[in-house]
């Protein structure tokens, strides 16, 4: 008889190496937040006007809502990004 091995059966998921990756991710100085509804990965120690480069936008183009607040520019410097922010990043099309 002989034996079939079904790779449902088998476990691939290494704990210590899940564990290790989010350690990773960590040492590498990235933070969780939202964008859009959307989870992102960004570096740490980002202001808003980092952020909105980071994301390849135009910061003359946009506006940026963080944690249900609307940010004004001029305080876009000085207003951190933290780890498990919300943001609604909005940007402006021309058009007529």
């Amino acid at each position: 008889m002989m034996e079939v091995e079904h790779p449902w059966r088998r476990s691939t998921f290494n704990y210590n190496e899940a564990q290790k990756s989010v350690s990773n991710q960590m040492d590498a100085g990235l933070i969780s937040i939202q964008i859009n509804g959307e989870e992102r990965q960004v570096p740490a120690d980002l202001n808003i006007l980092d952020l909105v480069r980071h994301l390849g936008l135009d910061p003359a183009r946009v506006a940026v809502e963080m944690n249900r607040r609307l940010v004004r520019k001029p305080e876009w410097e000085s207003a951190r990004v933290e780890p498990g922010s919300s943001f609604e990043i909005v940007t402006f099309v021309g058009g007529g």
